[in-house]
């Protein structure tokens, strides 16, 4: 096959059952779970065997410059990246790909994978997308079907019917079963786990789309013929997605076409949608155990401990499941992790800030860990990368005082301009305008100390800004 292919990834969930790593605003696919590359670079990376355009990545506003980041050290820095309004499932935000993509090409072919799964054997996966290649040609909608090593119950399956040209005429989607079920499946064959990855040309779902959801296609059609470019970024018209269904393409599309094939893939896939799937991806020891970070532990057996900025010391643990973050910590069973999920609805109805962010915060100029925080004041600890500059803004009820402690910085206030370098500090009252930028070649990290009557991230006024947020 010499046509080249479009990946497609969709990289705009949310993760919560790997919470507390997994946040709103900084969800999984962005983590680096099993090695130095997070699974968005990894999904990127094992593209590497296929002959491919620069891919296009579905996101949000708020992480649009985490993925832009991302996939500029993946090396990807002509990728397209499309910034969804809000969440609407998977059947729209192909569709808004698939839009855009034929606007640039003549009909491509488009390769649609989630940027959070794992795949461990790159080369059974890449033969596989070779050859799905080939039915996508052909004007089929492949989706790839995961050969099943367990009886599992957290996966949704597709059942398969005649074959076809190396792969099968899908005969039904079955929703995630009980164990019973599952082990029926398993017993019988011809069942595979559902992936979530897709291959088809853009004409061919959207006409798919067009015949069996009009509704979604008009939607996203509308959105698009309002879109607007920034910078790295493509924003579609807000009114007209978010009239949209909220629908994902197996119930949209692939259940109801007659043109779906599954192709069969065994390459060491998992989409770690838990604590206990992550487990069984990983890395373990003699004893079962996959310890991350300053851990110390005595008589475990089967347990995940993850240890992010402190010593996590344990006696005696069986399979559970303890993650450390600098503002949480998470305690469970192996056997009770998919009720995570329930755990981050009952703090997000709390209005508990851990479900949003992590207590370091990314910014398209670099990161901020909040130190400590008590009545009228705030310490955080700020990391400006070479050469970004933050906005030009002022506040309302907050002063800041700022002491350099690595690096050199210029920084604005009113209308006069000083460098500081380490050691050297700085004030900013109530209401001055000010920016900073790093003019150097190694991260600027500066302390700063906010006081005042109200200390929230919204009592930012940005003037002047390079990002587009002002």
């Amino acid at each position: 096959m010499s046509e080249n292919v479009l990946p497609v990834i969709l990289a705009g969930g949310s993760g919560t059952r790997l919470w507390p790593l997994s946040r709103q605003h900084y969800a999984k696919q962005f983590l680096a779970l099993g090695g130095e590359q997070t699974l968005l670079q990894e999904t990127v990376a094992r593209l590497a065997g296929l002959a491919h355009s620069a891919p296009m990545v579905v996101c949000n506003e708020e992480t649009r410059f985490l993925a832009a980041e991302q996939m500029r050290q993946a090396g990807e820095t002509n990728a397209k990246i499309l910034l969804e309004p809000a969440g609407r499932n998977t059947a729209p935000a192909i569709a808004l790909a698939a839009l855009c993509a034929m606007q640039h090409e003549a009909d491509p072919i488009l390769m649609v994978m989630p940027a959070d799964h794992v795949v461990a054997d790159a080369r059974a996966f890449a033969l596989s997308a070779q050859a799905g290649a080939g039915l996508a040609a052909a004007g089929q909608l492949v989706t790839f079907g995961i050969v099943p090593d367990r009886a599992e119950t957290g996966y949704g399956y597709i059942k398969s019917g005649a074959a076809f040209e190396g792969a099968f005429k899908v005969d039904r989607f079955v929703e995630k079963p009980g164990t019973a079920t599952a082990q029926t499946y398993l017993a019988e064959g011809g069942y595979y786990w559902n992936s979530g990855i897709f291959m088809f040309r853009a004409s061919v779902y959207l006409a798919e789309l067009g015949q069996h959801r009009p509704d979604i296609l008009k939607a996203c059609e509308a959105a698009v013929s309002g879109r607007t470019e920034d910078i790295d970024f493509t924003r579609f018209d807000e009114a007209a997605f978010l009239a949209c269904p909220d629908e994902s393409i197996d119930y949209a599309v692939m259940e109801h076409t007659h043109k779906s094939v599954v192709l069969p893939m065994d390459a060491g896939w998992s989409d770690i949608g838990s604590w206990s799937a992550l487990w069984e991806a990983s890395f373990k020891d003699a004893r079962g155990n996959c310890e991350i970070g300053d851990v110390l532990s005595l008589e475990g057996q089967g347990n995940y401990i993850s240890a992010g900025s402190r010593l996590v010391a344990a006696v005696g643990l069986e399979d559970m499941v303890v993650v450390e973050t600098k503002d949480v910590v998470l305690v469970a069973p192996k056997a009770r992790v998919q009720d995570v999920k329930a755990l981050v609805s009952e703090l997000k109805a709390a209005g508990r800030p851990e479900v949003a962010q992590h207590r370091e915060v990314y910014r398209p100029w670099g990161k901020y860990d909040c130190v400590d925080v008590g009545a009228r004041y705030q310490v955080k600890r700020i990391t400006v990368n070479p050469g970004a500059k933050l906005s030009l803004q002022k506040h309302h009820h907050r002063a800041e005082h700022w002491v350099v402690v690595r690096g050199s910085a210029v920084v604005t206030k009113g209308e006069s301009e000083i460098m500081l370098s380490e050691n050297e500090s700085t004030y900013i009252p109530l209401g001055e305008v000010h920016a900073l930028a790093n003019p150097g070649k190694i991260p600027l990290e500066l302390i700063e100390v906010q006081s005042g009557s109200y200390l929230g991230e919204d009592d930012i006024v940005r003037i002047k800004d390079r990002y587009g947020r002002a």
